[in-house]
């Protein structure tokens, strides 16, 4: 259980982390190029704090645990951030784009798996 955790947390600190650099570093109109499409309809600063949320999030999700400074950041993490992705999941779901919506409910879900099984 303790592997599966780790490797669903690692897997979320690097979507956080990619994800959250590309939308704190690229323009609108380049992120809508690249396919990040749930940003459509939402202001450059909205997508800022987003960015900086899933920044944030990234280590969240490991080192609190792994350090075992603080450890019940890394459940509080995993909560944030899938959180984050139901909002992408509703993001995606007004823009019709389904397969981006179940990507956003399998990260929510790993999201309850670790805050579930580190709580």
């Amino acid at each position: 259980m303790n592997v599966a955790l780790w490797i669903s947390q690692g897997l979320l600190a690097l979507t956080c982390a990619v994800s959250g650099s590309l939308k704190s570093t690229m323009s609108m109109e380049r992120m809508l190029a690249t396919g990040q499409t749930g940003v459509r309809g939402f202001p450059l600063p909205v997508i800022r704090v987003v960015a900086g949320a899933e920044l944030l999030a990234a280590p969240g999700l490991i080192l609190p645990w792994w350090t075992g400074i603080a450890p019940v950041l890394t459940p509080l993490a995993a909560c944030s951030f899938g959180v984050l992705m139901i909002g992408a999941a509703l993001s995606h779901g007004r823009l019709r784009e389904f397969g981006s919506v179940s990507v956003n409910l399998l990260l929510c879900a790993l999201c309850v798996f670790v805050a579930a099984g580190r709580f």
